[in-house]
């Protein structure tokens, strides 16, 4: 090989290196989207115009087609789903501009065409047919009318069971991180308090309901505490698995270096354990919701499980209905804003 084509293949080798490093994940979305073909691209505009194609048909069905006599229906739910559909659109515009955002509503859209299928079939046997009957199933439109008669009640009845949920929730969750710590760190502690974590952790928090409410002097601060024993259970075991999974080389160096035992906890073991603490404080949040919601059903005297049930023995189902709706709304707003610190508290684990 003459000294000239030994430049040329190393020339090559470099080159390809460098393509190598330069390839990063916004480089290959943009490969992707540069080699897709013209029938590739036809399909995702058809795919993408599926849920606007579901909520004109929805639409129609919903002003055009005659309900069954004596059922009412109002603008409120066609406000609603249009404001839907508006969101969906400003989403088809910003991803003309990000590409990312198109693979995201390009994912997204047959289930939001899904979502408008659903709410059409349940106004067609609600509404328009009345094959589910009332008062047990009302209408969408209904739902949201008894939501608006009633939204000053229902805003105080979501303020205090969010008072009552973080209240509960995070005093289960400093208790749960305290002890396992304690548990996970050191072996003398783990003998004294981990036969009750195991005895009272696989009994759900609200079989000790009936007794909290006898024995505290109020019954928000039962429900407080029925909230912290199933946040403390989880958030504890998640924390001494992260803590006990700890290599154990790194305390040998950090020792080595001259460090102290606080700092082998603050600056060895509760950073390794964190996306394991995280875990367990999503878990955590899903036993406090359940608990929240069977305290206020049974004992306490507001909140959203409190309104559900006083709506039922009444018999105001669309009220009732209203209610379930806002606690999922609610519930996955909270859930949203967990996982949005864990993502940024653990924004080191991205690759």
């Amino acid at each position: 090989m003459t000294n000239k084509e030994e430049e040329l293949e190393l020339k090559e080798i470099n080159s390809g290196e460098k393509i190598s490093y330069a390839t990063t994940k916004d480089d290959l979305i943009m490969l992707a989207r540069q080699t897709k073909t013209k029938a590739e691209k036809r399909k995702d505009g058809l795919i993408l115009s599926l849920p606007l194609i579901a909520y004109f048909i929805h639409m129609a069905e919903y002003y055009y087609m005659p309900n069954k006599p004596g059922n009412v229906n109002t603008h409120v739910y066609g406000i609603f789903l249009t404001m839907l559909a508006a969101m969906y659109v400003c989403g088809l515009i910003a991803s003309k501009f990000n590409y990312k955002t198109f693979l995201y509503f390009r994912h997204k859209a047959p289930f939001y065409t899904l979502v408008f299928v659903i709410l059409l079939v349940f106004d067609i046997l609600t509404l328009k047919t009345g094959v589910l009957i009332m008062p047990y199933f009302p209408w969408a439109d209904k739902v949201f009318n008894a939501a608006i008669e009633d939204k000053l009640y229902l805003l105080d009845c979501v303020k205090n069971s969010l008072i009552l949920l973080f209240t509960g929730y995070s005093i289960g969750v400093i208790l749960g991180i305290i002890t396992g710590i304690l548990c996970g760190y050191s072996d003398k502690i783990s003998y004294w308090i981990m036969p009750f974590i195991k005895l009272l952790g696989p009994i759900p928090s609200t079989t000790w309901l009936p007794l909290v409410m006898v024995l505290m002097n109020s019954l928000f601060k039962g429900a407080v505490f029925i909230i912290s024993l199933g946040v403390w259970f989880s958030v504890s075991i998640a924390t001494i698995t992260g803590i006990r999974n700890v290599n154990r080389e790194y305390y040998m160096v950090a020792r080595t270096l001259g460090a102290t035992s606080n700092q082998l906890v603050t600056k060895i073991a509760i950073p390794s354990a964190l996306p394991s603490i995280f875990q367990g404080m999503t878990q955590g949040m899903s036993s406090a919701c359940t608990a929240l919601l069977v305290a206020e059903m049974l004992g306490v005297e507001s909140g959203l499980g409190w309104y559900i049930t006083w709506q039922k023995s009444w018999a105001e189902f669309p009220k009732m209905y209203a209610a379930i709706v806002i606690i999922c709304i609610t519930f996955i707003l909270v859930n949203w804003i967990l996982n949005s610190i864990k993502k940024g508290v653990l924004k080191w684990q991205e690759v």
